[in-house]
């Protein structure tokens, strides 16, 4: 028997109705995020999302230590839905006070190891987002012109003609800051890493709120040295500042596992779930690279952008993220630094 006209109108029209409450419905979540990694990734991937789902996405761009101050400063009435991007020991650290909230995606065996890991350590609260190695990057143009040798080992750093030459991040507001201290510590064993940053606080210009910001100094010629994570300085050469290198320290450096969490006690959870879990797929994970922040991506499902530093030939220390992510331990190591490193002259 044929189907009448009127019933199959009506089917369209509750189809169409089904079709435009959905998009309503998606057009009225909203989700609020802290993102601290760089912040073209983060504008890039907030309206990638939007753009697909219609989830309106309430983005700011923090460091870490600023993040982590902000989410304490909420934690009694939490605005932020998620946080992600970023060094993992503020992280931790949240995770460790209670600030964060337990998620274990279906897709984890989708995830590199180190990655993996990350979730263990913080029994599923703390997801692994991208990696990537401690170490410097020079301007060649700005030491050729000083007559200067590129600095290859963490000693180099040390060394007197390279004063008013180098800028770093500080360990309280920058998480890549306090990840490059607790990797030195690591390294060379406390006390002597603490003497050998007071010998290269004289050669410090400045400690930069965020670690973000060496790359851009040296690139621009600002400064003829930067500490901070590697892919930063290789994304400026990418960008054509053909005269920015950078290198691994000889002896051996830390790392980072960039960090992704939901935020405990968050308003809008599926939202920011429905946005953590596009973060981390290939299409999320691949938007680093195509806004040239080229961290290591944790997703191991799909081909990485070529211009992402290899970290094969990296001397890496076995980095203790449990201990270093400690709230405890963070605050003595800062405050330790401040007293002896930061309240010296420069």
């Amino acid at each position: 028997m044929p189907v009448p006209h009127a019933l199959i109108r009506a089917a369209a029209v509750l189809a169409w109705c089904v079709a435009t409450a959905g998009a309503v419905w998606a057009q009225g979540q909203q989700v609020t995020v802290l993102c601290s990694t760089d912040q073209g990734w983060c504008e890039l991937a907030a309206k990638e999302f939007q753009a697909q789902t219609g989830v309106r996405v309430l983005q700011v761009h923090k460091a870490t230590g600023e993040a982590l101050a902000q989410l304490r400063a909420e934690a009694a009435n939490p605005k932020t839905d998620l946080w992600w991007g970023g060094t993992g020991d503020p992280y931790l650290q949240a995770a460790e006070v209670g600030l964060l909230d337990a998620y274990r995606p279906a897709y984890i065996n989708d995830l590199h190891s180190w990655s993996v890991r990350q979730y263990a350590t913080s029994a599923n609260v703390v997801g692994g987002f991208y990696t990537s190695a401690v170490g410097f990057g020079w301007n060649e143009d700005v030491l050729k012109k000083k007559k200067l040798p590129a600095p290859k080992c963490w000693a180099d750093l040390a060394n007197p003609i390279y004063k008013g030459e180098i800028e770093t991040s500080h360990p309280g507001s920058s998480g890549t800051g306090y990840s490059i201290l607790a990797s030195l510590v690591q390294l060379m064993g406390e006390d002597a890493a603490f003497e050998y940053l007071k010998k290269v606080h004289r050669n410090v210009t400045q400690y930069t709120r965020s670690g973000q910001a060496q790359a851009k100094s040296v690139a621009k010629g600002e400064v003829g040295i930067g500490v901070s994570f590697i892919f930063g300085f290789e994304n400026e050469r990418q960008q054509g500042f053909t005269m920015v290198r950078s290198a691994a320290p000889c002896e051996g450096t830390g790392y980072e596992i960039g960090g992704i969490a939901l935020v405990k006690g968050s308003r809008n959870r599926e939202a920011a779930i429905r946005y953590y879990d596009f973060l981390m797929s290939p299409a999320g994970q691949s938007l680093g690279a195509k806004a040239n922040s080229l961290q290591v991506p944790a997703n191991k499902t799909f081909t990485p952008d070529a211009r992402i530093p290899n970290l094969d030939n990296v001397r890496l220390i076995k980095y203790d993220f449990q201990k270093y992510g400690r709230a405890v331990e963070r605050r003595r190591l800062i405050e330790r630094w401040e007293k002896e490193v930061n309240s010296l002259p420069r």
